[in-house]
């Protein structure tokens, strides 16, 4: 019996295996000339920045049209431009200051970023641009709906509080201007949410801005805050960590305690009569009306060693 061919049988021959490809090597190209750090080329100068004062700004010879140029300048992306205009906004600000309160608010984010920003000197620049806006306008800055002014405070407490010795010394005088520039009750209302802060070196340069506050007030204006407000405040710094708060503290409640003793001599006809005994014991009677005892015992402590 013949057999049949089976189509679905192996075949009789195994396919040719594939050839392995060639590899070929391409070369590595060399690197261009900007990828490769030239030790020929001359390394970029060090930008210097002039620190000017106040009283050597000059003003501008054509302000109107420097104005969309400074707008240009803050804007930047380059700092040292930022810095440049930051200096012409303080010549605006000292000279020009019209031309300058359309954007003031602009200006005040400006500086606030400015201030947050790593490099020194532009965060010593924005710190001398807020105070010279501080004397410009003092208590036009009250009348922002925005919180730029809340914003520029919390970073030149911040500032203040800093390890960098020239940008703490210039935040402390930005704030000394500042309490002379704006009209105390309001400030001192800004001023007060800093006393509980979780940063003490906060805690400490707000007790010394509420300090130089006080101190320019009268017993009127200290009425209005709150008399009592104010002891009980100067009697929590009196209790915190850091020296500066105490002594700011101390000179809250020498403060107080005149203004007070002032107004008991109101109280009498005859003022002059009246000696300091009998303001002592109205002060006493007022510290243990308003505080728990041992802290109007520190309160009546620093006014009678301080006689």
């Amino acid at each position: 019996m013949a057999l049949r061919p089976i189509d679905n049988a192996l075949p009789t021959t195994t396919p040719e295996r594939p050839k392995k490809q060639v590899k070929i090597s391409v070369p590595i190209q060399n690197l261009t000339d900007s990828a490769v750090n030239d030790e020929n080329k001359a390394p970029v100068p060090d930008v210097t920045i002039d620190y000017v004062s106040s009283e050597n700004l000059k003003s501008l010879p054509d302000p109107e049209s420097k104005f969309q140029s400074l707008i240009e300048g803050l804007d930047s992306k380059d700092w040292t431009k930022v810095c440049e205009s930051l200096n012409d906004t303080r010549r605006f600000a000292l000279y020009h200051s019209s031309l300058l309160v359309p954007i003031l608010e602009k200006v005040m984010v400006v500086v606030v970023k400015s201030m947050k920003n790593p490099r020194s000197a532009l965060c010593k620049t924005s710190i001398m641009a807020s105070s010279d806006i501080f004397k410009a306008f003092g208590d036009q800055l009250l009348d922002s709906n925005s919180d730029a002014l809340d914003s520029l405070l919390l970073q030149l407490l911040l500032k203040a509080s800093q390890d960098k010795k020239f940008v703490c010394e210039e935040a402390d005088r930005t704030l000394k201007v500042m309490v002379d520039s704006i009209t105390p009750l309001p400030l001192l209302h800004k001023l007060k949410t800093y006393v509980s802060h979780n940063n003490m070196r906060i805690r400490a340069k707000a007790a010394i801005s509420i300090s130089n506050c006080v101190s320019k007030m009268g017993i009127e204006g200290m009425k209005e805050f709150g008399l009592a407000s104010l002891v009980q405040m100067a009697a929590e710094l009196l209790k915190d960590k850091l020296p500066e708060a105490r002594e700011a503290a101390r000179s809250i409640v020498i403060s107080i305690y005149n203004a007070f003793a002032e107004g008991e001599d109101q109280k009498q006809e005859d003022a002059f009569m009246e000696d300091e005994d009998q303001k002592q014991e109205a002060w006493q009677s007022f510290c243990q009306a308003n505080l728990p005892p041992i802290d109007a015992q520190s309160m009546i402590k620093i006014t009678t060693t301080s006689r």
